[in-house]
């Protein structure tokens, strides 16, 4: 074996060891005795990354894997408030998104559109969002996708108050809550009211989506991954819900179809018991 292999060799072995020993190091970082040595961890594994991505430059072809050292050049120089910022090597695409939550503050993925009938509840349009946009951007895209899935363009939508600022979008009224205009009649009102009471019923749907079926957490490859995900997520509710129906159906069916027997049954034994009765008088 050559000597500049044997140094190669040794040389990753270290950095292994290195790196074993720098993400020990970063454990419990929020903890005010770990935090310095957390940052130098840090600065250490950034060093050496920058080493690694550099040889490889030297060592490959050019112009062969360009597109993944530009990636990898890009994380080593983004800062902290930089806007465009990559958060996963393998989904460049993924977005940081802010809850707003105390127990979960950010989470990191892309936003989805989710709309569903007033009373039913079955679920019309689910959209996937490539980037973080402002709610109220999300609304056009929606609508557009559940006319062209559904045929038709709804009179009204319900919506909260993170999609404030437009009232109409293809022929469709926007409602979110606020003060009730004094113009407005008791009948409207007491509409409204109901209304922004039955939007609320597409939070445990949202929750449903994501626990129980896969919508959390997406392990198909991109954006085209993505809105796959979301879409078998949406028909798999759907297809949920008629079975529900379908069962209830089949076994009110039953309970008829048994109420009906049970009642021949009883008919024909008492007009039995009765024709018996009269064989067996005697005058």
């Amino acid at each position: 074996m050559a000597i500049a292999e044997r140094q190669d060799i040794e040389l990753r072995q270290s950095y292994v060891r290195t790196l074993k020993r720098l993400s020990l190091d970063q454990r419990f970082r929020n903890h005010p005795k770990n935090y310095k040595k957390a940052r130098k961890a840090d600065r250490k594994i950034k060093t050496i990354a920058g080493r690694l991505v550099r040889e490889l430059e030297r060592k490959l072809p050019a112009g062969l894997y360009a597109a993944e050292l530009a990636l990898f050049n890009k994380v080593l120089s983004q800062k902290r408030y930089d806007h465009n910022k990559i958060y996963s090597l393998h989904e460049p695409h993924v977005q940081c998104i802010s809850k707003g939550k105390e127990h979960k503050k950010y989470e990191f993925g892309s936003k989805v559109s989710i709309i569903t009938t007033k009373t039913s509840g079955v679920i019309i349009g689910a959209l996937n969002i490539e980037k973080n946009d402002y709610d109220a951007h999300t609304l056009d895209p929606a609508l557009e996708q559940q006319q062209r899935l559904t045929g038709h363009a709804l009179k009204e939508a319900f919506a909260d108050r993170g999609y404030r600022g437009v009232n109409q979008i293809r022929g469709t009224q926007i409602h979110t809550p606020k003060p009730f205009d004094k113009k407005l009649s008791k009948y409207r009102q007491h509409k409204m009211k109901k209304g922004f009471q039955r939007r609320a019923a597409i939070e445990p749907k949202i929750g449903h989506l994501k626990r129980d079926y896969r919508l959390s957490r997406n392990f198909y490859k991109g954006i085209t991954g993505d809105n796959i995900n979301v879409m078998l997520a949406a028909a798999a509710k759907n297809f949920k819900r008629m079975v529900n129906i379908w069962k209830k159906m089949f076994f009110a069916f039953l309970f008829r179809l048994f109420k009906i027997i049970s009642q021949t049954l009883e008919s024909l034994f008492f007009k039995s018991i009765e024709t018996s009765r009269g064989f067996l008088r005697v005058d």
